[in-house]
């Protein structure tokens, strides 16, 4: 498979919003995190102008038109070019056939469980558990505040639930091994072996 020239999923969402209409990068970001994108995607202020420039140098969106508010700095709205559109659609068929490598930096972590001991390796996987019902929660919320509450279809937030079921399984494995290691069934090497 070719390099991509663009791999920053950033600017899949870029080109994702820019298919609904055209945008100006403030109002990218602003309609990413009332959407709760904000999830899947890293966003701040800085990368997602570095992104934008970016697709522009590729030609995969372009300035449409430069607009003043009152005494607000102009912005400059883009819109996407069908070099754009058609390197958006294969890219996500790309994602969706294709699995990728990802290094996780909590399995990493797991591997070197042992390094904490006994009591410090469930201390921390309960800490783990609390953050996830609690990530779990506001998932579960923002669907309902968006998909549940009629303002946009399923689809849309499709990933949310993807989420919330990576977070429910990584929840249970959690606990679980938690609880093996309270209860003395999974076994600690002696003689400080991590």
């Amino acid at each position: 498979m070719a390099k991509r020239k663009i791999s920053n999923t950033l600017a899949l969402a870029v080109l994702g919003l820019l298919q609904e209409r055209d945008m100006h990068p403030y109002e990218i970001a602003s309609t990413l995190r009332e959407r709760s994108k904000d999830s899947s995607f890293k966003i701040n202020s800085g990368s997602l102008y570095d992104t934008v420039e970016a697709l522009v140098r590729h030609e995969w969106i372009e300035p449409v038109e430069t607009m003043r508010d009152g005494r607000r700095p102009e912005r400059t709205v883009y819109g996407l070019t069908d070099l754009g559109r058609s390197e958006f659609v294969v890219w996500i068929d790309e994602l969706i056939r294709v699995p990728v490598a990802e290094y996780p930096k909590f399995i990493a972590a797991v591997s070197y469980l042992g390094a904490l001991g006994p009591e410090g390796a469930a201390d921390a996987l309960a800490e783990r558990a609390g953050h996830l019902a609690q990530r779990i929660a506001e998932g579960r919320a923002a669907l309902a505040a968006t998909v549940g509450a009629g303002q946009v279809p399923r689809l849309f937030m499709i990933e949310v639930e993807y989420g919330l079921h990576a977070w429910e399984a990584e929840l249970a494995w959690t606990q679980g091994i938690r609880d093996e290691i309270r209860a003395g069934s999974l076994t600690w090497p002696t003689g400080g072996t991590t």
